[in-house]
């Protein structure tokens, strides 16, 4: 364990990270989260989060060493996207026993990788400690380069045991197993002045094949996309990129500003939700191409498909404006979302009620108040009887969350729209944003929130369950003649 205390530790003392520059010495030692309670490592530790991280690599067989209930856990727990092979959605475990906790995992684990090398032919094979091969003291370290030197393929250790940590951190030491054993492994069979990388974002529901098209139009190449529907050989040919754009800072900041240290691949991060958001992340990236040697003509061509694309998309946005105007929404999420959504909520006219920030780095924090002029919008962590009393007071018509959140709103009877990895709509790019919105007014004005909120017809003045769930929140009851907040009319 003695080398992945240090990988913790460099992974606590990231200098790219802006919390972390925020504290001291001694509290960077203690880490990025507290420590963890028998049982709080279920569903968001340091396992989850990286492998979570590293699945959407397509043409890879990722293999967890440990019982099989982890690998149960965490299997598609993302709607991430494929154009290639579906070796990803594979599930592969060493089933550990009693019997290997007593004698040890490693033959069980060699044994496996030589399997999947047999039956599947992977580019690679990932190999995912957890918390009982470590807690026994099984090297997978040793295990992989065994297995690289037998089979002849890459067999990638990720050592991050549940134990250790948050999902978060899980997240950085998948990316320090990517600098260790792939990045920079390989070599492409060729380069451009238009080659990039993509950090940080895992094609969910199909969302990087929203951009990629106008990629492709300006002439720029994707080199290696980390992780969403990535190959290995991307990835390992990474190191040869001339800019990136990093999307989700708090998962893998460590591997763009690593990069830019050992290969000298500059990186901005930037967004692909919202319109404007957009075209600032398509500037960027042109402009640090050319800085890198592409032609000067490539902005140009950038303005002209920002122009075409942001005219074309506020156009199908302003066929909801007029339904969706003075609308008030709820937004719990985290991370980029809790700022570059505020923009397409804008766009169709909405209000935004609150935002969570409890995922947020400042620099998010920083652009909410940008758009929102201030910081009261700014919710750090909200409980579900807050968020409960906040939609059933008319304060919001509709919640924006992850499926965690979904039974609170059902539960108040108002429309809720699932905006997390789990959902199947994608809402990244210039027509992503025209299909948010398109959804938002879908939901809204589905009859069936008319019909849950009637009292049921046995029901007496403050007997249904509507008013008894709104005695035990606390929250005020609408008054006489009232009709119940967040009602859309199905006819309106």
């Amino acid at each position: 364990m003695t080398g992945l205390s240090q990988t913790i530790q460099t992974v606590f003392n990231e200098p790219g990270c802006a919390k972390n520059q925020g504290k001291s010495d001694s509290e960077r030692r203690k880490g990025c989260t507290k420590q963890l309670q028998p049982g709080g490592a279920a569903g968001g530790c340091a396992f989850d989060g990286a492998k979570i991280a590293l699945q959407p690599l397509t043409d890879v067989a990722h293999l967890v060493h440990g019982p099989i209930a982890c690998e149960g856990n965490s299997w598609d727990n993302r709607g991430s996207r494929s154009s290639g092979r579906d070796l990803w959605r594979t599930g592969f475990t060493t089933d550990m026993t009693e019997t290997d906790v007593v004698f040890g995992g490693e033959k069980r684990l060699f044994r496996a990788i030589r399997d999947i090398i047999d039956a599947h032919d992977p580019a690679a094979v990932f190999v995912y400690q957890t918390c009982v091969p470590a807690m026994i003291g099984d090297d997978i370290g040793a295990v992989c380069k065994a297995a690289r030197a037998k089979f002849g393929r890459p067999v990638i250790p990720v050592n991050a045991p549940g134990f250790v940590g948050s999902k978060n951190l899980g997240n950085k030491l998948a990316g320090e197993a990517l600098l260790d054993h792939v990045i920079g492994t390989e070599e492409p069979d060729h380069t451009t002045p238009y080659d990039i990388n993509i950090i940080g974002e895992y094609n969910l529901s199909g969302e990087l094949w929203q951009i990629k098209p106008l990629l492709d139009e300006l002439g720029i190449r994707i080199l290696a996309s980390i992780s969403g529907d990535g190959r290995y050989h991307d990835v390992a040919c990474s190191h040869r990129a001339k800019a990136a754009m990093m999307v989700c800072s708090k998962a893998m900041i460590n591997v763009a500003r690593k990069m830019e240290e050992r290969y000298a691949i500059p990186f901005f991060e930037g967004s692909f939700y919202g319109i404007g958001d957009s075209s600032d992340s398509l500037r960027e990236i042109a402009r640090l191409l050319i800085a890198r040697g592409a032609p000067a003509g490539l902005m140009e061509r950038t303005e002209a498909v920002i122009a075409r694309e942001e005219t074309r998309a506020r156009a199908d946005i302003a066929r909801y404006r007029s339904r969706l105007q003075g609308k008030r929404a709820l937004l719990i999420t985290g991370g980029v979302k809790s700022w570059s959504v505020v923009a397409a909520l804008q766009e169709a006219g909405m209000d935004l009620v609150g935002t969570s920030v409890k995922k947020s780095t400042d620099g998010d924090k920083a652009r909410i108040k940008d758009l929102l002029g201030g910081d009261a919008h700014m919710i750090d962590d909200m409980t579900p009887r807050e968020m409960y009393r906040m939609l059933k007071e008319a304060r919001a018509d509709i919640m924006l969350s992850g499926g965690r959140s979904q039974f609170v709103a059902l539960k108040a009877a108002m429309p809720w729209l699932d905006i997390n990895q789990e959902r199947h709509h994608a809402y990244m790019g210039y027509r992503g944003m025209v299909t948010l919105v398109h959804e938002i007014d879908r939901t809204l004005r589905n009859p069936v929130w008319e019909q849950v909120r009637r009292p049921a017809p046995w029901s007496g003045p403050g007997e249904s369950w509507q008013d008894r769930a709104l005695s035990v929140s606390g929250a005020s009851p609408p008054g006489p003649g009232i009709p119940r907040p967040g009602l859309v009319q199905a006819a309106e």
